[in-house]
């Protein structure tokens, strides 16, 4: 995620692209800079002809270039993203370069809507102030692009692209630029500068001749160029006809411009050839790595070597520009390259050895996500896993931090990982992968991302017959559903587990079960049959001794007594259940713990002892950097800092925390944030600002469907009209009344007593 300004605005950042050898095109640089003024609000197309999005010196360095000149322009930031179009597996879907932009937007990963249109209403509307340059690298159709257009006045969007994409300029008004192959003299120039200093200068006119064999395209003269600097001392006349042999299209690569693609291979085979065994055999393993960038580690295990020997092979590829670096330990492939290595690998690797060389990968990041599940959620059981092949090293992390690095790192991969297995038949990694995922991801994991991993990975048990497996996934779906608050989906899901779990005699797994089933009815507040799932659970980890989940069983028990208003069975409850995760040191679910105590506690009367323990609660989402929590904790800070009378620092608490949740797309506890705001101008005697928020609240939950806390807002709303509207606050209590008649739990009771009392006549 980008740096951020004093207005919370990302601040520019370097755009991606090595423009090493870029030769002067001051001429297209200027046809882009006179289309910017009035172009604000419409994407600028930048049309390049086939195989011009290359590495290096190509069309897309001369757009990278040209956003760094005009930068300063957008004092916002720019966003940047290659979506992989042309790319020989899947390009980036809409959802996720939606899900990068509004991560980089400031926008936490459980916050980002679900569904594409939802997400793209959402990236839109925090552009709609700003002045950025979006641009988007590598797009295949408009359709890929049309999504990630802001449609604000003070944004431009530069979108590269091999195809012309008219459908832009026709519906949304882009203007296109179309560049060709570098001319002659540029080619020529950029030979002599990638080649200066290594060999004595070429003759010009042979110089040309290479440059036409090439296409003039970059990528390809690039490539010769450092053949040449790869050889010294062997003339020229000789590399024009080493690669004159590789293909009997010299004729008509020189006058067809549609075999430009063809020229291109012919250059990738003469560099390939050109490489030791090993390093050529590295180049097309890599081709079977399933996402489109990897690491030093992942290639070592690829290859069956050690990461010393890897990394030296590496550097080869590199310096053939046959594979970038744009990190120390990030290695990636042009596409076309990509698709010519993985081309490579089908011709000269059998059918055996690719099949052992993606099985070792798979374990590479099978068993590293299971090391980083150690250190980011280190409660949960771990998957059984086999023994990764012998050539195989997974990481070890050192500490949560870089367990987390890892995780985000990888996710991409990880998710490619699962469909690669899948579509190979290798059904156990496919299913194991997502199982051992979902407890090593990352706070920023996109949840599509997993969802669509936890339904191959469910397949794939299914076909298997892994019936604890099945259950497993059956499990991750459900939590997958509950985040976006599909309920139904997630009962279903859950329970179907429940049923695995039984009839294998899975104790542990039934209690999990039960546990993720009373999660689901308290979302519903059905505290009857959440509390009793809850005690099912707890009952069951403590004969089996399974202590730390017995603790988040208890945990979620005292919070379903709170909501009953069962003061002293929450508090018997959490008692134990926090003594345990402060011994096992689990932070987050201490803080979940103290967050119901501090309720409870004010509730009680003992509201100084409320007010340390929410701000404990609060201070401990703040040292990990957890917002979600953050924003849920300080609603029990502000509760106990109004019961104190510090009306003041309860409306900075409700503020941030409203804040955080708008910003998380949490509108029920956002509408909580508000409640609590309007009983604060309440106390201070501001009647119609608390009316305000009330109303706002009540609005709220209403379009939410929850009737309880409805209710709680009508009641708040109408103690806020008593004196000057006594009707309207009449007519509000009343259908808080009606909106509570289903609950029967003891402060549902007393709420409705109260109420009562208040109505006129009563």
């Amino acid at each position: 995620m980008d740096e951020r300004d004093a207005a919370g605005h990302p601040r520019p950042r370097q755009l991606p692209g090595d423009i090493r050898g870029f030769v002067n095109r001051t001429e297209e640089l200027e046809r882009l800079d006179a289309v910017l003024p009035g172009t604000e609000g419409a994407p600028l197309v930048v049309s390049l002809c086939v195989i011009a999005g290359t590495a290096g010196a190509g069309k897309t360095s001369l757009a990278l270039r040209w956003a760094h000149q005009v930068q300063h322009r957008f004092p916002d930031g720019q966003l940047y993203i290659n979506l992989r179009g042309y790319d020989p597996d899947d390009p980036v879907t809409v959802h996720e370069a939606l899900h990068r932009f509004l991560t980089a937007l400031g926008v936490p990963a459980e916050a980002i809507p679900s569904q594409p249109d939802a997400a793209a209403a959402l990236y839109r509307s925090l552009l709609a102030d700003r002045r950025m340059l979006i641009v988007l690298d590598n797009a295949a159709t408009a359709a890929q692009v049309r999504p990630l257009l802001p449609g604000s006045a003070g944004c431009l969007t530069v979108v590269t692209s091999r195809s012309r994409l008219s459908g832009l300029a026709i519906k949304d008004g882009a203007h296109r630029l179309t560049l060709g192959t570098l001319p002659e003299p540029e080619a020529v120039a950029l030979l002599r500068a990638v080649t200066a200093g290594y060999r004595p200068e070429d003759d010009a006119t042979k110089l040309a001749d290479l440059a036409r064999l090439c296409a003039r395209l970059p990528l390809a003269l690039r490539i010769a160029a450092e053949r040449a600097v790869t050889h010294p001392h062997l003339s020229l006349d000789d590399l024009i006809a080493e690669l004159r042999d590789e293909s009997a299209l010299w004729d008509a690569l020189s006058v067809v411009d549609e075999d430009e693609a063809a020229a291109v291979r012919t250059v990738f085979a003469w560099s390939y050839r050109a490489l030791r065994p090993e390093a050529a055999r590295l180049f097309r393993l890599l081709g079977l790595h399933p996402g489109p960038e990897f690491s030093l580690h992942a290639a070592a295990a690829l290859a069956g070597a050690p990461a010393s020997r890897a990394r030296q092979l590496l550097d080869i590829l590199v310096g053939a520009h046959l594979l970038d670096q744009p990190a120390p330990d990030r290695y990636e492939f042009h596409d076309l390259l990509r698709a010519y290595a993985a081309d490579q690998a089908r011709r000269e690797e059998p059918a055996a050895e690719r099949t052992a060389a993606l099985r070792r990968v798979l374990d590479w990041y099978l068993h590293t996500a299971d090391a980083a599940q150690s250190r980011l959620d280190p409660a949960e059981n771990h998957q059984p896993l086999d023994r990764p092949a012998e050539s195989v090293t997974p990481l070890a992390f050192p500490d949560y931090d870089t367990a987390a690095l890892w995780a985000e790192r990888e996710h991409g991969n990880l998710v490619a990982c699962v469909k690669a297995a899948a579509s190979a038949g290798l059904d156990r990694h496919a299913w194991l992968l997502p199982a051992v995922l979902w407890n090593a991801k990352a706070p920023s994991s996109p949840t599509a991302d997993l969802l669509t991993a936890c339904r191959v990975g469910l397949a794939a048990a299914r076909r298997e017959g892994e019936r604890a497996g099945e259950a497993t996934l059956l499990e991750d779906l459900g939590m997958c559903h509950a985040r976006f608050n599909q309920l139904a989906e997630s009962e279903h899901c859950h329970r179907s587990a429940l049923a695995i779990r039984r009839a294998l005699g899975d104790r542990s797994g039934e209690g999990n079960s039960l546990n993720l089933l009373g999660l689901v009815q308290l979302s519903r507040r059905h505290l009857s049959a959440a509390r009793d799932h809850f005690r099912q659970a707890a009952a069951i980890f403590r004969s089996i001794g399974a202590g730390a989940y017995e603790a988040i069983a208890l945990a979620n028990l005292a919070l379903t007594h709170y909501r009953a208003g069962r003061l002293a069975e929450a508090e018997e409850a959490g008692h134990p259940a926090l003594a345990f995760e402060r011994a096992a040191g689990n932070r987050l679910n201490e803080g979940n713990i103290l967050w119901t105590r501090s309720d409870i506690h004010r509730e009680s009367g003992r509201t100084e002892e409320a007010l340390r323990l929410a701000q404990e609660a609060v201070d401990i989402a703040l040292t990990l950097r957890n917002q979600f929590a953050e924003a849920a904790w300080l609603l029990a800070l502000g509760d106990a800092q109004l019961a104190l009378g510090q009306q003041g620092d309860a409306l900075a608490s409700y503020q941030r925390s409203a804040s955080l949740n708008r910003r998380l797309r949490n509108r029920s506890r956002e509408a909580l944030a508000w409640l609590g705001a309007g009983r604060t101008y309440q106390a201070l005697g501001r009647h119609d600002e608390a009316a305000d928020f009330h109303r706002q609240a009540a609005a709220t939950f209403g379009e939410l469907a929850d009737p309880w806390h409805q209710a709680l807002a009508l009641e708040a709303l109408a103690e806020a009209l008593d004196t000057e509207h006594p009707d309207q606050a009449a007519a509000h209590r009343a259908e808080a009344l009606r909106l509570t008649t289903a609950y029967d739990d003891p402060r549902a009771t007393g709420f409705r007593e109260r109420v009562e009392r208040r109505l006129p006549g009563r």
